[in-house]
């Protein structure tokens, strides 16, 4: 018996014929083929191969590969701790030699200034000294001029009191027209002189 089946695309219609029995044979040995092309259902050797390569693979990375992945992630961990432990280390002996530093320098600046401080004591002392010698000359000079003066105005004054005795008596001598006696003029200039030299 002939089935004929139909397909259309497009514009175009095909027409098949297929040969077939009477009865359900056909349409069941034309549903067997259908049911061996399962994509889903892997074959028993597929399944024995795959678990296989699974257990070889775990059993390698359990015993080989993890061991070796496990010794380099412990031994740059190992690394990154001792790089982080001899920072610290740098670090710390970095901050220590600071320290000192800043000791040192804070002790070198008390000493600078214990050295400044004396020496302007000294110069303080020495400035003093000095002053004290330039007074002491000063004082000296002084009391010389004066002593300079004194004598200068005394022989001035002898000067003058003779030039005002002659004077004096000149003047006299004018007024009375006689020569007025040595003794009553030296006695009023001596007097007239003390007054001045007083005021």
């Amino acid at each position: 018996m002939l089935t004929a089946v139909a397909s259309v695309a497009g514009d175009l219609v095909e027409v098949r014929f297929i040969a077939t029995e009477e009865g359900d044979e056909g349409t069941e040995a034309h549903a067997e083929p259908e049911s061996d092309l399962i994509p889903i259902a892997p074959e028993m050797k597929e399944i024995v191969w795959g678990f296989g390569s699974f257990v070889v693979f775990a059993l390698l990375m359990r015993y080989y590969l993890y061991p070796r992945l496990r010794k380099g992630m412990d031994a740059r961990y190992a690394l990154i701790k001792g790089g982080h432990d001899h920072a610290e280390r740098v670090t710390a002996e970095a901050r220590h030699d600071v320290d000192q530093y800043e000791g040192q320098l804070a002790q070198i600046r008390v000493e600078a200034q214990q050295r400044i401080d004396a020496a302007r004591a000294t110069l303080e002392g020495e400035r003093a000294e000095r002053l004290a010698e330039v007074n002491t000359r000063i004082g000296e000079r002084r009391a010389a001029a004066a002593a300079e003066a004194e004598q200068a105005r005394a022989a001035a004054q002898g000067d003058v009191e003779g030039a005002v005795r002659a004077v004096a008596s000149r003047a006299g001598e004018l007024a009375t027209g006689r020569t007025p006696d040595a003794s009553v003029v030296d006695n009023a200039v001596s007097s007239v002189m003390s007054v001045g030299a007083n005021r």
